[in-house]
């Protein structure tokens, strides 16, 4: 006997409804469960970290279901997981509109209790009570932390802890402007995923680690502002993907390594106020991204290198108070997006580029205190241009031309051809000198007559 199958799903059906019913309200029911609650114990940890960090709200009361949409406060982030519950995966304290600290707020090592916990963010939250940046052991277990942030904390004090290490995620740490001591450990090193470093505006000491040559993926590395001495190791070349270097104001000691022609995509370098010297890398030229190039204070002592003129992207160029010789390279004239140039208080001679006047996009140029001389080459609307943002001052051998002198505004130049100590004082002809000697030699002769003709009758 033969039956249809198109006749048979039908009567099947029909016998057998609920079949289908139940089906059909399983997947409605699956589209309609929302995660709306949090696991007990990672609601208990949260309220514990919100009352020991803020007083604004009494935050059990205030806000019970702090995850539930509607119903949670500004510097929380919630994101649903695969179990069906609601996790905290960001906490930003400090910055308005976010929750205010407690003046005697500590560090709260039970954020990485958190486990889903991917942003933690303290904004001068440790201001009064000394607090130290300590890692639970519970971090050890696949953190799932990218970013920690503890910036303007003066009573964040300690060295940065080895168990940094266990933080295997993240992706940007910075702990700038805290009152930290120590080395940088070289654990941080073994961050791998590290994109953003910043240590800055703190007091560490001790050297560079060779080890960052590790942190490949590494965007930003700002360690200025502590006291970190000797060499910048050569191992910082292997950082390819760096944009952002800033090594100011530390004590380190020697030349800059020749692995820096490697880093192609750097754009910002700052090195000033540290004890840097000798000459420059032979691959300076490769820097072909870079755009700022700051490096004040560094007892340099060598010729200016022409090889910044190759630059062609620079924006700004510092090289003040370094000690630089010679010339100022013509080739200079060509770096059309500078906009600020500072080579002032070093040793410079002869002329000032007459290419220097079509800088169309400079704004701030400080040559002063050197030893340049010759006919300054700029026009009047350059002059009008730059205002106060031109300082030529401090070059006894620079002048201004006359016709250009008329509505400059003070440089602390010369007008060409008039000497410097009566520039305002139009010279006497031999003629009037001559009589005004005359005057006063006659003028001393009564005066003496008269006093002795007062010693003999008086």
């Amino acid at each position: 006997m033969h039956y249809s199958f198109s006749l048979t799903l039908p009567l099947l059906l029909l016998c057998f409804p609920f079949l289908s019913i139940s089906s059909t309200n399983q997947q409605h029911a699956k589209k309609n469960l929302q995660p709306n609650s949090m696991e007990p114990s990672e609601l208990e940890i949260l309220f514990k970290i919100m009352d020991s960090m803020s007083s604004d709200q009494t935050w059990r009361i205030s806000y019970p279901n702090p995850c539930k949409p509607g119903s949670s406060w500004m510097g929380i982030e919630c994101k649903a997981g695969n179990d069906s519950h609601l996790h905290v995966t960001r906490l930003d304290f400090g910055s308005p509109p976010n929750p205010s600290c407690k003046i005697k707020s500590i560090f709260p090592s039970q954020i990485f209790d958190l486990p889903y916990l991917q942003s933690a963010i303290f904004s001068q939250c440790f201001t009064h009570t000394k607090t130290t940046l300590t890692i639970s052991q519970n971090s050890y277990f696949n953190s799932k932390l990218q970013q920690l942030s503890l910036r303007s904390n003066p009573a964040l004090i300690g060295s940065i802890p080895p168990q940094i290490f266990t933080l295997k995620s993240l992706q940007t740490l910075t702990l700038s402007q805290n009152r930290l001591t120590g080395p940088i450990p070289k654990e941080i090193c073994s961050l791998t995923s590290l994109e953003h470093l910043d240590l800055s505006y703190n007091f560490l000491s001790g050297i560079l680690p060779k080890q960052l040559g590790n942190l490949k993926n590494l965007v930003v590395l700002d360690l200025s502002y502590n006291s970190l001495t000797k060499l910048i190791p050569d191992t910082i070349g292997q950082m390819g993907m760096l944009q952002k270097l800033d090594l100011s104001s530390n004590l380190l000691t020697g030349s800059l390594p020749n692995s820096i022609e490697k880093l192609n995509s750097l754009v910002f370098m700052a090195l000033s106020n540290n004890r840097l010297k000798g000459n420059f890398p032979k691959g300076l030229t490769k820097l072909q991204s870079l755009q700022y190039f700051i490096m004040d204070d560094n007892p340099m002592f060598i010729p200016l290198p022409a090889e910044f003129g190759q630059l062609r992207k620079l924006q700004e160029l510092r090289l003040a108070n370094s000690g630089y010789s010679g010339t100022i390279p013509p080739i200079f004239s060509q770096l059309q997006n500078l906009s600020t140039l500072s080579l002032q208080n070093n040793r410079l001679i002869g002329v000032i580029p007459a290419g220097f006047g079509n800088l169309s996009h400079i704004y701030h140029l400080n040559l002063s205190r050197n030893l340049l001389g010759g006919e300054v080459p700029f026009t009047s609307t350059f002059f009008q241009r730059l205002g106060k943002n031109l300082d030529l001052s401090g070059n006894p051998g620079l002048c201004l031309s006359p016709a250009e002198a008329y509505g400059v505004k003070k440089i602390g130049v010369n007008i060409c051809g008039i000497n410097k100590t009566t520039s305002l004082i139009k010279p006497l002809k031999h003629s009037e000198a001559s009589s005004l000697g005359f005057t006063k030699l006659f003028f001393l002769v009564n005066f003496f007559l008269l006093l002795y003709l007062h010693q003999i009758l008086f």
